[in-house]
């Protein structure tokens, strides 16, 4: 059942920042020297606030951020948000096993302007529901507003459990979460213990999880299909299913093989394709294995992006 409503907590529910619709999980582009593209990191903020994109998360894991620098990651998001100019949300990549870490990275994240942190669950040391609790409630004694990111399949365990999620919504800095155990019913479960906005971390469960009172998607394929994911969130927000539906089926194939190999490998790789960006990696990311050229181009062409 639903946590239980006091007027304090009525009041800092409805104070929380408000967030809904297409947030890009962005790639970073790098150089042919294996420098960061600045520049190019510029361009595509002004691309995505042109096509729609809600808000921007730099240096997530398809951001490759486990192999940029402190000191890049800095500068990512600091470009990010520079650019974006108030004109979409930002929400920076925050998140560390250590809590230590997490609370100094969501401080430079706000000490950057941006509008959200997005921390992950604990990864690889793997603390109970107790540890992630005091985890979290560490995090958000910074004071700037937090995406929770639920995502076992790359941390081990069972990620939060509902009842978790419920008691971190009572902090008035924990506003949503990032939902990415591929798990519709784990999200009406969330949605029926605590009122946290739920995104989906996975592209082609947006339009099910959305339809279960979720408030959008933070994706990969925004990258290459800004526009009609977008598009598909909007269509959703106003109950107009059956263009939800068209745009899911366009781009079903096209979210699916986006994790034909480990992401962002096939995210850039597509990028590539369209002419986006160049297809440069850092270990231990490596280019996208030839034998998987051919169903990317083909996801490309049905998603009407070929």
């Amino acid at each position: 059942r639903r946590s239980p409503t006091t007027p304090s907590t009525k009041k800092a529910r409805m104070s929380k920042l408000q967030l809904a619709g297409s947030y890009v999980a962005l790639v970073t582009p790098f150089t042919d020297a294996d420098e960061v593209d600045y520049a190019k990191i510029e361009e595509l903020v002004d691309w995505h606030i042109a096509e729609g994109t809600a808000g921007i998360l730099p240096c997530g894991t398809t951001g490759e951020s486990p192999t940029l620098t402190d000191e890049e990651q800095k500068k990512v998001i600091k470009t990010v948000v520079d650019k974006a100019a108030k004109r979409c949300q930002v929400i920076g990549g925050g998140g560390s096993n250590c809590t230590k870490r997490a609370v100094a990275a969501a401080q430079m994240c706000k000490d950057l302007g941006c509008d959200v942190v997005l921390s992950v669950i604990p990864y690889y040391n793997k603390p109970t529901q107790d540890g992630i609790y005091e985890h979290f409630a560490a995090v958000a004694k910074v004071g700037i507003p937090i995406m929770l990111y639920n995502i076992p399949g790359r941390c081990g365990g069972a990620g939060m459990t509902s009842g978790t999620i419920a008691k971190l919504n009572q902090l008035p800095m924990v506003c949503c979460i990032k939902e990415a155990t591929g798990n519709v019913d784990f999200a009406s479960e969330i949605a029926s213990v605590c009122d946290i906005q739920i995104f989906s971390g996975d592209d082609s469960l947006t339009v099910p999880l959305m339809s279960v009172g979720g408030k959008g998607v933070v994706s990969v394929v925004a990258n290459i299909a800004p526009k009609k994911m977008a598009q598909l969130c909007k269509a959703m927000q106003d109950g107009d299913l059956k263009t939800a539906r068209a745009l899911h089926a366009e781009l079903y194939l096209l979210c699916k093989a986006m994790f034909c190999e480990s992401n962002p490998i096939p995210c850039k790789a597509a990028g590539a394709m369209m002419g986006k960006w160049k297809q440069n990696f850092r270990l231990p990311l490596t280019k996208l294995q030839a034998c998987n050229e051919a169903p990317i181009k083909a996801a490309l062409v049905a998603a009407g992006l070929m």
